[in-house]
């Protein structure tokens, strides 16, 4: 057998987030860096695709729209022991992270986050041990990050502009008039 290439596999990434923008641009970044990436936006699917998929690596968004990830992370680990658990939220908390790590998950970060940080706990190392120059991708913008972070807000708010104005020490029409502009995606 001379000359005979073994391709392996790309690695299986699970993500469970119910935001489906956030959902699609960490698939579509994370699927150039080498992961075959499925998502599922509830508890229940994330169960069945763990069982369906078995993927190598599981990105939890914490809070979704009625449910929480937390309750999920004891039969993802019972399902994938092997599997690398991180649980991405906009709610962070001390408290929060202890009860994660505890329940199974390898990781823990808060949005908004980057791909070279996002990455380097994907595969369980420091983000100084990525070099730099192997990530071929644009960085967020500043506009992109508050978005995502409005829209995080404004989901917690259950859609109350006012009430997340007030979260963010913000103007209703300033926010409103953010709403508006939505930036180009990276």
């Amino acid at each position: 057998m001379p000359n005979e290439t073994i391709l392996a596999a790309p690695a299986k990434l699970l993500i469970v987030e119910d935001d489906i923008i956030f959902a699609n641009t960490l698939n579509r970044r994370l699927t150039k860096h080498g992961f075959d990436c499925v998502q599922v936006d509830n508890n229940n699917d994330a169960l069945l695709a763990c069982h369906r998929h078995t993927p190598d690596y599981i990105l939890l968004d914490m809070k979704l729209e009625r449910e929480s990830t937390l309750s999920i992370i004891t039969p993802l680990r019972k399902l994938r022991p092997q599997s690398r658990i991180i649980l991405l939220t906009g709610f962070a908390s001390i408290a929060t992270a202890v009860d994660a790590i505890k329940l199974g998950a390898d990781d823990y970060l808060s949005k908004p986050v980057d791909s070279q940080t996002l990455l380097a706990t994907l595969k369980g190392s420091k983000a100084e041990t990525i070099e730099v120059d192997s990530i071929n991708e644009d960085p967020l913008s500043a506009e992109q990050v508050e978005w995502q972070h409005i829209q995080q807000v404004l989901k917690a708010n259950q859609g109350n502009i006012s009430a997340t104005a007030r979260q963010l020490s913000m103007h209703r029409r300033t926010l409103q008039r953010k709403l508006q502009k939505r930036p180009q995606s990276a």
